[in-house]
């Protein structure tokens, strides 16, 4: 799809210097530019490139001074940066603007289909299932019975929507991401562990991402629920009764176990570990790599495993580090045989 730099002024209001007729039909970093791309400026580290990028269009800031000759046709914003981020949006947008559903596509009995859905090849929508206006399921996905999805949710190829989940508004599903597979719940008896049933089911609110592969599972009983705005990483595992706040986001590889509640706006680092049946309250940062063993207050920054106050724990590192020098050659001696 080509766009003249005039259209694309027109949609970041902003104003052209150079051929307004000049097209673009792809996007670029600006040292790596090509004829027909589209690139920006905004760092002014990377000034030197705009004298020597073969990009069609650059985005600049208003208050950019052009020492030299630049070859490119500029389009000139108050903040080159978010118009970038503006054009990424849309540009992902019409990539995604697909609307029918494949005749190798699966629809159960009852199901109800929205207007301008998309569902692709080889996907299935369980029956009594629900699929709001202007969703796209890529091929591949699965969803189950009962599955209730919003407006405008973006489900990747292969992902898996089990039975009875509920998806809000404007959500999206990266690819290999399960919803509502069982919990961990296994009694002990006897010599064996014996399952027990989860008969719950997970809700993800509006505006909420899901990094690939993440998995949220299912509640024993009631209900796993992830709150509006939250973003998840890839290969987040989210345990049975978890309730995460609005607006926290987590990174990759951490582990959360089952009935925990997370509050909102908190920021969690990759590879935290979370153990079960605990509190964390709003606004929370934990540090990568944290193990979080026990209750956590509003606005507290820990660190470490198991964690505790960021700043204890950054003094406390620098005496560990010393303890070599700290014990002195006594402490360093090491033991001859049959002491």
């Amino acid at each position: 799809m080509e766009f003249t730099a005039a259209q694309i002024a027109g949609m970041l209001e902003g104003s052209v210097e150079g051929d307004e007729q000049v097209s673009v039909s792809r996007l670029s970093k600006i040292e790596e530019g090509t004829p027909g791309s589209l690139s920006f400026l905004a760092n002014p580290q990377y000034t030197p490139f705009i004298y020597e990028t073969k990009a069609s269009v650059v985005i600049v800031n208003d208050s950019f001074a052009a020492e030299r000759p630049v070859a490119a046709t500029m389009i000139r914003v108050p903040d080159a940066y978010s118009a970038f981020a503006r054009l990424l949006e849309l540009y992902d947008q019409i990539k995604h603007d697909k609307k029918g559903i494949s005749q190798q596509a699966f629809i159960g009995g009852s199901a109800e289909i929205g207007d301008d859905v998309y569902i692709g090849e080889f996907s299935h929508v369980g029956s009594a299932s629900v699929i709001g206006a202007g969703s796209k399921v890529y091929p591949q996905a699965f969803i189950g019975d009962r599955v209730r999805i919003g407006k405008g949710v973006l489900i990747h190829p292969g992902v898996r929507i089990l039975s009875d989940s509920v998806i809000g508004d404007q959500v999206t599903l990266h690819s290999g991401v399960v919803i509502g597979g069982d919990g961990f719940g296994f009694a002990p008896n006897s010599e064996k562990y014996e399952k027990v049933a989860q008969i719950g089911n997970v809700v993800i609110e509006d505006h909420v991402e899901i990094g690939a592969n993440t998995t949220i599972d299912r509640a024993t009983l009631g209900s796993t629920i992830i709150r509006k705005g939250v973003k998840l990483d890839n290969l987040i595992q989210v345990a049975h009764n978890v309730e995460i706040g609005a607006h926290t986001v987590i990174a990759a590889q951490t582990g959360i176990a089952g009935s925990t509640s997370i509050g909102a706006y908190c920021m969690i680092g990759g590879q935290v570990g979370i153990a079960g049946h605990i509190k964390i309250g709003d606004r929370v940062k934990i540090a990568a790599q944290s193990g979080i063993q026990s209750d956590l207050a509003d606005e507290k920054v820990v660190m470490g495993s198991p964690a505790f106050d960021f700043m204890e724990y950054k003094k406390a590192y620098i005496y560990f580090r010393k303890l070599h020098k700290l014990l002195g050659p006594q402490g360093r001696k090491k033991k001859k045989k049959g002491e």
